[in-house]
């Protein structure tokens, strides 16, 4: 951009990519209502995967056989179940509350990190966990009193968040072998390959699709699949994966503001306080982030995407939820 520094060019993709995966949500939402959950996640990443393509050919696209059971449950977890359960709960669910319940999924990683990987936390870090679950709380409780659909709805998200933990899991040791794209490029090969028995499965409820449909299809996959993927990765390459998380708090603010503009969507006093407290708390948590007990090698796991699943970025390990990349480069808000 001229006129502006690299570091100011790289704040603006910052908030321009949580733009775009705030509004995902209400991409999908409006995709719901016209086209099956899983038909929605397959389309995605067919158009996800052709545009990757031309970027992951530019790495070495090798694929060691001994690792090909690993790249393929990661896909698998970090696409397709993942999917499975976000765009089933999103289609039962208000596209506020659907992200709000996944902003939090930084704090349930970051605790993960701290049992599985031995991370320590700062108290503030610890402070900023109990928020947000509870801010969750708030969210929940009273849509569970309103509406009797809400219970499914947030166990398929909940379903979600512990998803992408497990694919983070098996994409720790796979990011220190392989590059970023590469990995984004085969979990989203990998995931869309899961993906078609579930579309298929849903044949008999394929309609239809007019333009609206198609544009949030194209949407979906392109901007917060591919241009959201480079938006994240320039972003951190130029700002560090930790600051670069931090910006990702935006992405439930925006989904909140979207939805009650453009779908009409009213959050009650108790969800908006609930909201408000659950992204406070994973901001706490992330930006204090754990504190290794030893080095570190670069890894793209449980740093703080996409998506190939929904964005992506990688980074170095810096700090659980803070840190910005997961999906061999997805940042841990998956979109």
């Amino acid at each position: 951009m001229a006129g502006m520094d690299k570091r100011s060019t790289a704040v603006v993709y910052a908030v321009a990519v949580s733009v775009i995966w705030g509004l995902s949500f209400l991409s999908t939402k409006v995709a719901i209502a016209v086209l099956p959950p899983m038909t929605i996640a397959a389309a995605r990443f067919a158009v996800a995967v052709l545009l990757l393509l031309p970027l992951a050919m530019r790495e070495d696209l090798r694929l060691d056989l001994r690792d090909l059971p690993l790249m393929a449950a990661s896909g698998l977890m970090g696409v397709t179940i993942y999917f499975l359960c976000e765009n089933n709960g999103i289609a039962l669910l208000t596209a506020s509350e659907s992200s709000l319940v996944i902003a939090t999924i930084p704090v349930l990683t970051m605790l993960v990190e701290r049992v599985a990987f031995g991370a320590r936390l700062r108290a503030r870090s610890y402070a900023g966990a109990v928020l947000s679950f509870a801010g969750v709380g708030l969210i929940v409780l009273p849509s569970l009193g309103a509406r009797a659909s809400s219970l499914p709805g947030f166990l398929y998200m909940g379903g979600a968040a512990v998803a992408w933990v497990i694919y983070a899991l098996l994409t720790k040791p796979l990011g220190r072998r392989y590059g970023r794209v590469g990995i984004t490029f085969w979990q989203s090969f990998f995931g869309l390959l899961g993906c078609i028995p579930f579309a298929l499965a849903e044949s008999s409820s394929w309609k239809g699709v007019g333009l609206t449909v198609t544009l949030n299809i194209l949407y979906l996959g392109v901007l917060c699949s591919a241009v959201g993927y480079w938006l994240y990765v320039s972003a951190m390459d130029r700002l560090g994966a930790g600051t670069t998380s931090v910006f990702l708090n935006l992405v439930p603010v925006v989904s909140v503001g979207a939805a009650f503009a453009l779908l009409g969507e009213r959050l009650g006093a108790a969800s908006l306080a609930g909201g408000a407290v659950a992204i406070g708390g994973v901001y706490l948590a992330t930006a204090s982030g754990p504190t290794r007990s030893g080095p570190t090698r670069s890894d793209p796991t449980l740093s703080g995407r996409a998506s190939a699943g929904g964005g992506a970025g990688k980074a170095s390990v810096e700090g659980a939820a803070g840190r910005g990349a997961s999906k061999g480069g997805v940042p841990e808000l998956p979109r």
